[in-house]
């Protein structure tokens, strides 16, 4: 079978948050669904090596903030290509967190809800989170971030850990170091020089501008 033949189905562009262990965490995802209207419930798929799958089951909640065609591509760096357990994803993002202790992302989204978790069910690679929306947003502003706009308009890859993560070949890749705080982006899956001139360092907030490629 052709192996991008379930890239024809339709996706959207995401932000899933939970109450963390020390900070609140979010990560990227493409696949939230709608299962029905009443009762209202909806389902979220997360790879089991995400932090953020560890941190829904503990707390039993988690927030989706739907993107938008105007979200900076900095937020989608910042969410989707970083581990929440190497430190607090949304220091650089610009979030409210909820009294339950999930965040929500407020970079030009369209709208947030936040769900309880009522089952489960576990894949090979991936827990399938069902939920009840219990709170969100009054209206939905802008037009919702597709993942087709991501890869074909953005030029954004698939994070490692999602579910449409396809394998390319491998390449060696040139490493970029941040001036100013010595992040340094050696990521496998999309080059530095692809990433959006709005992409910021994940760790420190400073400008593409500042990184200079590594010896």
């Amino acid at each position: 079978m052709y192996d991008k033949i379930l890239t024809s189905l339709s996706y959207g562009m995401f932000a899933v948050g939970a109450k963390g262990i020390t900070a609140p965490n979010a990560c990227i995802a493409n696949t939230v669904i709608q299962i029905s209207s009443y009762p209202m419930t909806v389902a979220v798929s997360i790879n089991h090596s995400n932090f953020t799958n560890e941190c829904i089951k503990r707390s039993g909640e988690f927030t989706v903030s739907v993107l938008s065609e105007n979200t900076s591509g900095a937020v989608i760096g910042a969410l989707g290509f970083t581990s929440g357990r190497d430190g607090n994803k949304l220091n650089n993002v610009r979030h409210k967190i909820l009294r339950e202790g999930a965040p929500v992302i407020q970079e030009d989204i369209c709208c947030w809800f936040l769900c309880k978790v009522v089952n489960t069910v576990e894949t090979v690679t991936h827990t399938i989170f069902i939920a009840e929306p219990v709170a969100g947003s009054e209206t939905i502003k802008g037009k919702p971030m597709t993942y087709d706009f991501y890869i074909n308009s953005i030029k954004g890859k698939s994070p490692k850990f999602a579910p449409t993560y396809i394998p390319e070949e491998e390449e060696v890749l040139d490493k970029y170091t941040c001036t100013i705080c010595k992040y340094e982006y050696s990521n496998s899956l999309i080059p530095f020089t692809e990433l959006p001139d709005s992409w910021i360092c994940p760790i420190c907030g400073a400008p593409k501008s500042v990184f200079r490629k590594s010896d």
